[in-house]
């Protein structure tokens, strides 16, 4: 049997605070497909996780000390995005040979189940350099800037040998051959360009009248566009999210919702979060500066651009007014007046003198958000939601 096996250790997925409190890093969303999707349609396997001893071990977790000497894997750093060199070099190696990188140490290991010493510990014998730059998500910033080249990556694998659903004659249409639709995708009356980057829009995707597009752009399955919308590149609105005023190089991972007039630019936006009418974030200090973001190990700088990372079931109420480079937890509910803080913790009531979110209200409050959408929270949901609340 072959399969990838994702680890987090060596990527200091802390780093990476909001998003991998609730999630692995190889499931954050960069381009069309996240970054375990990635792997798996471009080596044709499926993944597990490497138990790492921490909250997020759920069902996909595996020890592999486990392992039969008969199974076959490839371990691969979560933090990592493929490239068709990689996948190539990858496929090449023998058991025991792992891939490295300028200034990359090994980031892709072939093994077999002789090879493991125990669960900490695989017995390797040759590294492979490879002479291309590799792409790592060390930073939420990293997401933004790397979205544009995910979007073009992705529309190739996805798009290659296949044909695009027909256009409808109502919109307007820039470059035809950079976009493609998906099955079941409604798109009426929109303006299409994709002169500077390509379009996808997903299975059951909707994008209504009057969205103005520009590539790069992804909108996932069931996804919708509202009446109106201005999009420019690179933005991924994911799966069975609302997106509506104006979003600009920014990623919404899935499930969220940002349904009403607003500015949203650089910025990344985890799952189940709802932007309140008319909420703006600033991505560009007024003396064009640096942007210093918080980070657990202190502040780093972004560069000159950079808005919002705003952690997985967190709100913002009505005209909420996000300061430039903000970092908000998981689960906060955001309200105020003037700008935010840079920091908002997780599970935070308001943003003026924080007071912290009761633990079961903020559960209960996250499932009923899931069931706009037809989910339910799961067990896991609710531990990884008690860990949180508990140690961070």
């Amino acid at each position: 049997m072959k399969k990838i096996i994702f680890t987090e250790e060596f990527c200091q997925p802390e780093n990476l605070f909001p998003f991998t409190l609730t999630r692995q890093i190889q499931d954050i969303r960069v381009g069309i497909l996240t970054i375990r999707e990635k792997w798996e349609m471009m080596l044709g396997l499926e993944s597990s996780d490497r138990k790492e001893d921490d909250y997020k071990d759920l069902d996909r977790a595996v020890d592999l000390s486990d392992a039969s000497p008969r199974d076959h894997f490839f371990l691969v750093h979560g933090n990592v995005l493929p490239t068709p060199t990689i996948i190539r070099a990858a496929k090449k190696l023998e058991p025991g040979e792992f891939l490295t990188a300028e200034g990359q140490t090994g980031f892709v290991y072939r093994f077999s189940g002789r090879e493991i010493k125990g669960n900490h510990s695989i017995g390797v014998k040759k590294a492979v350099t490879l002479d291309e730059a590799i792409r790592v998500i060390r930073y939420p910033w990293d997401i933004v800037a790397l979205n544009d080249w995910a979007i073009r990556e992705d529309f190739r694998l996805l798009t290659r040998k296949r044909k695009s659903a027909s256009i409808p004659s109502s919109n307007r249409v820039s470059n035809r051959s950079g976009i493609f639709i998906e099955k079941g995708a409604v798109v009426e009356h929109c303006i299409l360009n994709a002169d500077k980057g390509p379009i996808y829009i997903g299975r059951n995707a909707e994008l209504l009248e009057g969205s103005m597009i520009r590539g790069p752009f992804s909108i996932g399955e069931g996804a919708l566009l509202k009446m109106g919308s201005t999009v420019y590149g690179a933005t991924t609105i994911g799966p069975w999210c609302i997106g509506a005023g104006e979003i600009k190089n920014s990623v919404l991972m899935g499930f969220s919702n940002k349904a009403h007039h607003g500015y949203l630019g650089d910025s990344v936006i985890g799952e189940w979060c709802n932007l309140g009418a008319g909420t703006t974030n600033s991505n560009l200090k007024n003396n064009v500066g640096t942007i210093n973001m918080w980070t657990p190990g202190g502040p780093v700088s972004a560069g000159i651009k950079c808005g919002v990372m705003m952690g997985d079931y967190t709100r913002t109420s009505i005209n909420t007014s996000i300061n430039t480079g903000t970092v908000i937890g998981v689960s906060a509910n955001v309200f105020g007046a003037g700008l935010t803080p840079k920091y908002i913790p997780s599970f935070s009531w308001g943003s003026e003198g924080i007071r912290r979110y009761e633990a079961d209200k903020a559960i209960r409050d996250a499932s009923a958000w899931k069931k706009l959408k037809g989910q339910e929270m799961t067990e896991n949901d609710i531990k990884i939601l008690q860990h949180i609340y508990q140690n961070f």
